[in-house]
Order: C-alpha cells, then structure tokens, then sequence
C-alpha cells in the first residue's frame, strides 16, 4: 500500500468521527502530510546523510532522549531502528523535509501510542539553524490533525525538559495546555530532568479549527 499525501491548510476542517485504517496500519504506512514550508514523509535509509547533518550537533542533541550522532552509522543504526518500527506497525516518526532545500532537516512523530485510552505522546528535532522560525508548530500542526483523524485520538501529550522553554512555546502555539512539572521524570545526560507536561484533547483541537 502506498502513502497518501493530506495537505493540511491553516483551516481545514475534515471529518474525524472515524479513522480511515486501524492504527497499525497508519502507523505502518504514515500518511504525507505537506504544509505550506514542509513535507512530512516517512523516512528511508537514502536520508542518512540528511540525518547526520543536523543529529550531530549537541545543541540538537541536548534536550532530547538520545546522545548526539557521532557517525553517518549512528544515523543508519537509526534509520534502521525506524523502518523496523514502519514494517511493524508501531508508533515512529517522519522525516521533516524543508521544502526550500529538499533536505530532511529533523524528525516529529509518536513516542508511544495507548489504544484502549486513545492516547500518544508526540516528540520532535530540528537542525539548529532553522529554530525560531515557526517550522516546528507547523509540523507540530499537521501530525496533532493526524493524529486526531486518522488514529482517532482523545488525548495527545508532549514533554520538554525545563531548561528547554522554547519546546513549550511550540506547544502552545498548537493549542497544547500546560498540566503540570513532573519532577525527575527522565534520565538524560547522566542526570534526572525536571519536564514539562503539555496536551490537548480532542474536543480542544476541533475548537480551534472552526
């Protein structure tokens, strides 16, 4: 089965009373998503060097779960772990091409997926040297819509560590509530991190599309 591709403008509105394909197989043949600076596309292992060019910076790096890439292998070892997720239908993430460049400049996705309360949590990476230009809410936007129609989602959650408040502005401006400070909640970097709690409900999102 091929991937679709679902252009996600600033008010589009579409029917989410039901979900297009189980889960499983949204997440084993993730849907395109084009807004109007990126492509969110599944990834491939011909993205390597693009993933290299921005993992191995530690600015990227830092906030995140995983260490930066000190080798283009590092970024194949990656690229395999994520196609394994694709062929197994499990929650994974999309490659984010800058439309300008047609490079992939990071990844966002689902960090895991709870179908019986109908929940996720959505993490994300940018190269350095597109920060501060909105790119990230755009692509934020357009997974939290798929998220929402085609896995049918209640709630969708996402975490940044305190040290890292930019990450929460991202959230806000797609319309994600601030819930809380979870102390200690992850080991990162040799030490416990501070997070902070964002979500939004379904009923919340379809609030701001009309």
């Amino acid at each position: 089965m091929g991937n679709k591709s679902v252009w996600l403008g600033p008010l589009s509105l579409r029917d989410i009373s039901s979900a297009t394909l189980p889960p499983q197989e949204v997440f084993s043949h993730l849907p395109i998503l084009k807004t109007p600076r990126l492509i969110l596309r599944p990834m491939t292992m011909r993205d390597a060097a693009d993933i290299f060019a921005f993992s191995r910076d530690p600015a990227v790096a830092q906030h995140v779960l995983w260490s930066a890439h000190r080798t283009l292998n590092d970024s194949k070892n990656y690229l395999r772990y994520i196609l394994r997720q694709y062929r197994d239908g499990a929650p994974s993430s999309y490659g984010i091409v800058y439309r300008e460049t047609g490079r992939v400049v990071g990844t966002i996705g689902f960090m895991w997926y709870n179908r019986e309360n109908r929940s996720a949590e959505v993490g994300y990476s940018l190269a350095r040297w597109l920060w501060n230009k909105g790119l990230m809410s755009e692509a934020l936007s357009a997974v939290l819509e798929m998220g929402f129609i085609e896995l049918r989602l209640h709630r969708v959650e996402a975490q940044h560590e305190l040290t890292n408040p930019a990450s929460g502005r991202v959230m806000e401006k797609c319309g994600m509530l601030y819930e809380g400070c979870l102390r200690g909640r992850v080991w990162n970097k040799g030490r416990f991190s501070d997070v902070a709690l964002y979500a939004i409900l379904r009923e919340n999102w379809a609030n701001l599309k009309v």
